[in-house]
């Protein structure tokens, strides 16, 4: 059999790209998404695959392909592809897409995620489902669909879009996502997110509660609250209302410190608003110094519906058969700053590792499609990395930066047949998580 053997700089690309395509992850999107545009040399689908494997080599745009991809045939064999196209062509199959083809794709996304993701298979008889909602606010040019003034943190008077998005907490799996003009804000999307999620998830009304649904402080009008309350979700969540707060935190009787925030305070709401459901409200206050220099403290509210036991599980922290009033209140406190290290990190951690935030189309579903392939390219990356830490626990402090920069950047030898399939690969074995690559996938070629 004629072979030839290749030096490749993404040699640990080409690893996951050669299972990616044993997977079959691109026909389960070939089957249901068909843009609407001539076949000259690439059909559509296959131009979307070069956007999401360009998305994995690490480009910040649609524009890289040409440099990350186009010119490493190797990597284009290991994903099933015989050539890249050029960044154009790739840009205008997106200025293609309409409204249709992006529910064509999140329906892919959806399969894809039943067939391969964790979530979708999570046991609620044995432990509870945490799911994240929060929005992300994606800057872009002034001439684009949906584009306008808003919120984004620390870019003021900037215009953009907001991404609204749900985790799967304990698995670190997106479950789905929503693109949103830059003026939308989580307290009108909120109820959407949650009944797209059930539908990616198919919760049935026992699996709705046992789910805790942890929300920014965005969501935490008296509205939203009710309505999730009322479809049986448990709620971990923040008083959207200051002023509200600032009442409520008024009928606490006793203060806590945090102990694990310094001069934080935390004390139980003695008149909590009643939501018609049971809920315990926890007041916190820090203090602060207004413009005049005058000291006072800034109040916030947490509304829950959480038992001492979840409240447990959700913070990490062990709580006594009757624990004291302090300890739960910590526990409770705890339990909403780990969304720190949910959520808000897989934002992070995807503008910087996938160009969440840097790919801007100027038409509202082209920037849908781009959004939910780096859905998928962030999926794809968690679950590789659940294997790697099967290997290697070290990997379970590898964010989606690290997968992208460090794991799958490693140079190496790449062996193909005659017809361009990937036979074998031999990475350079000075890299440090070369050998951890090989024994996870390697030993299967």
């Amino acid at each position: 059999m004629n072979t030839h053997t290749e030096f490749c700089r993404q040699a640990g690309l080409v690893v996951l790209g050669y299972f990616v395509h044993r997977l079959g992850l691109w026909a389960d999107i070939e089957q249901v998404v068909h843009i609407p545009q001539k076949v000259h040399c690439h059909s559509p689908t296959a131009k979307l695959l070069d956007a999401f494997i360009t998305i994995l080599a690490g480009g910040h745009g649609l524009v890289e392909s040409n440099l990350r991809v186009r010119t490493e045939p190797v990597v284009q064999a290991a994903f099933g592809r015989r050539r890249c196209a050029d960044q154009s062509t790739i840009s205008t199959t997106f200025n293609r897409c309409t409204a249709a083809n992006v529910a064509q794709l999140r329906a892919a996304v959806k399969v894809i995620l039943h067939k391969h993701g964790q979530c979708s298979r999570h046991d609620y008889a044995q432990a509870w489902q945490v799911l994240d909602i929060d929005m992300t606010g994606l800057v872009a040019g002034a001439q684009g669909e949906g584009v306008t003034k808003g919120y984004f943190a620390q870019q003021r008077h900037r215009r953009g879009r907001q991404l609204g998005r749900v985790l799967a907490t304990r698995y670190e799996e997106l479950v789905t996502e929503r693109l949103y003009e830059g003026k939308r804000q989580l307290e009108h999307s909120f109820q959407e997110l949650v009944l797209a999620t059930e539908n990616v998830l198919d919760l049935s009304a026992n699996q709705r509660g046992r789910t805790i649904l942890r929300v920014d402080g965005g969501a935490g009008d008296e509205a939203n609250i009710r309505w999730v309350l009322g479809r049986g979700y448990h709620l971990m969540t923040k008083l959207h209302n200051w002023n509200r707060a600032k009442k409520l935190a008024a009928s606490v009787t006793q203060w806590y410190p945090d102990g694990k925030v310094a001069d934080r305070e935390l004390g139980w709401v003695t008149q909590p608003t009643a939501y018609g459901q049971p809920t315990r409200q926890v007041a916190i206050r820090h203090p602060k110094v207004d413009q005049r220099g005058q000291r006072g403290w800034h109040y916030q509210v947490l509304v829950f519906t959480l038992t001492d036991a979840m409240l447990a599980t959700l913070s990490g922290h062990a709580l006594s058969p009757q624990p004291r009033p302090p300890d739960v209140l910590r526990a409770a406190a705890q339990a909403y700053d780990l969304r720190d290290g949910g959520l808000e990190t897989q934002n992070r951690g995807d503008k910087q590792g996938l160009g969440l935030s840097h790919r801007n189309k100027r038409a509202f579903a082209a920037q849908e499609m781009l959004v939910l392939l780096a859905q998928l390219a962030h999926n794809v990356l968690i679950w590789t990395r659940h294997t790697l830490i099967a290997y290697d626990p070290q990997f379970r402090k590898f964010g989606i930066q690290r997968l992208v920069r460090d794991v799958f950047q490693i140079g190496g030898q790449v062996t193909l047949s005659a017809d361009q399939h990937v036979l074998s690969v031999v990475l350079n074995p000075d890299h440090p998580y070369a050998k951890a690559v090989e024994h996870v996938f390697l030993d299967e070629m």
